[in-house]
């Protein structure tokens, strides 16, 4: 499985980058959603067509970040017509916090600080859950 992790803090994205090899995906990790949306993107910017054939099959995205937070970077890709399945993290654990997630366009949601089972299960329901909408696109 291939990921596209955003997350602007050094040490969360190091320790999530670890879970997430151990169960054998393939990180790329980013510091914000801009640069997640740049990676997903023909010509490398906000503006630009999506790819084809994503070089992801899920993005996990912390929710709170500078430049582009993980709400914006859902929001948007989900404007662009991608079915690219997206698992929020967020430190907040409120009851309202999921909805908000899933109102953005994220499938999944996990919170901080991160359990290793939690995540990963998160990611596997969010790809299967997408997998019939990515097929048909």
């Amino acid at each position: 499985v291939r990921i596209l992790l955003a997350e602007d803090g050094r040490d969360n994205a190091r320790l999530i980058t670890l879970h997430l090899r151990r169960a054998r995906a393939v990180v790329t990790a980013v510091e914000n959603g801009k640069l997640a949306i740049e990676r997903l993107t023909v010509d490398g910017t906000l503006d630009g067509a999506l790819s084809v054939l994503s070089p992801f099959d899920v993005l996990v995205t912390d929710m709170q970040m500078p430049e582009l937070d993980g709400y914006d970077a859902a929001r948007l890709l989900r404007a662009k017509g991608s079915a690219l399945p997206i698992v929020a993290l967020t430190a907040h654990a409120m009851s309202g916090d999921q909805e908000l997630c899933r109102q953005a366009g994220c499938d999944e949601y996990a919170t901080k600080p991160v359990d290793r089972a939690q995540l990963i299960a998160a990611c596997v329901r969010a790809i299967d859950a997408r997998a019939p909408l990515r097929l048909s696109a």
